[in-house]
């Protein structure tokens, strides 16, 4: 489940109560996304902390402008304060977004986040690094490794085929967003599988995440998922997947209506092959409808 903000005066309050009260009605994991005024990971060792036994993780942080050694230790220190129970989703990024926001982007994307994961992969698995690449440099002359804060299951946000196959590498497994079914079933698990083989890796997971809105009124949620997902039609990456998928907008991959069709439209994406089906609230700021989507989530 991935959690929403409200209108709460204390962010961090309202994050914590929101992740109680999903656990209490069975949700097992959620999910914060990264954005520019709150920080994913310190939520994340927060609410693992006060909600001891739920699984917590990022949706996803973007591997810039963080060097990796930075996010190994907000990693580490995350999964030491909720016990265990953190997983890190790291994503590409997108270069206009970071030109907007930093005034410069990154470009050989795949090339850095191939040596992003070898310096993360050398910390979480080793407990030290000593990396000199074309994009990174991780030699520091201190400790690295957080006491309690090892191991950590790293996923990442892979839809293109290069990114896919460094994840299956290096990775373990992917966080894909708005690819439908057949795109899951055709596309990534297949090659993500292949490139997990190959570099003798567990079979990775494929973490689905699927905007998704529990209301009665089917037709006006749909004008609504439309209207929240317009933007990613846009971005070339969701433009690709979309066109991989064979469907015209973003909307008609959300799952919208009654809770019985949402469970039927998020079992398509695990009878496709996803592992696990992470839902992204299409949020009206409703309550009820925030709480029937807990035990939408919890059902499955």
């Amino acid at each position: 489940m991935l959690a929403e903000r409200t209108n709460s005066p204390n962010v961090v309050d309202d994050f914590v109560d929101q992740a109680r009260r999903a656990h209490e009605v069975g949700v097992r994991q959620v999910w914060l996304a990264q954005r520019f005024d709150h920080d994913a990971l310190a939520l994340a060792g927060r609410v693992g902390a006060a909600v001891p036994g739920l699984g917590v993780g990022t949706f996803v942080v973007p591997i810039n402008p963080r060097h990796p050694l930075v996010v190994a230790s907000l990693a580490q220190t995350a999964q030491a304060a909720s016990h265990g129970n953190f997983s890190l989703g790291l994503g590409l990024g997108a270069h206009e977004p970071e030109r907007q926001a930093f005034g410069t982007a990154w470009p050989n994307t795949i090339g850095r986040l191939r040596e992003h994961l070898t310096v993360l992969r050398s910390i979480f698995d080793e407990g030290a690094v000593d990396f000199h690449g074309d994009e990174l440099t991780a030699s520091p002359a201190w400790p690295v490794a957080v006491p309690g804060g090892r191991p950590i299951p790293i996923y990442v946000a892979a839809m293109g085929p290069k990114a896919l196959r460094v994840t299956g590498e290096l990775a373990d497994g992917t966080l894909p967003y708005l690819a439908g079914p057949r795109t899951i079933a055709e596309f990534i698990e297949p090659t993500i599988a292949k490139a997990a083989a190959d570099a003798g890796r567990p079979s990775p997971r494929t973490i689905a995440g699927v905007p998704a809105l529990v209301t009665d009124d089917a037709d006006e949620g749909r004008n609504f998922a439309a209207e929240q997902l317009g933007f990613y039609e846009s971005i070339p990456s969701y433009q690709r997947v979309l066109a991989r998928e064979g469907v015209q907008s973003a909307a008609e991959l959300a799952a919208v209506g009654p809770a019985e069709s949402v469970v039927r439209k998020l079992k398509s994406y695990l009878d496709a092959g996803a592992t696990d089906v992470v839902l992204s609230p299409l949020d009206r700021s409703d309550d009820a409808e925030r709480e029937s989507l807990w035990a939408v989530a919890a059902s499955l």
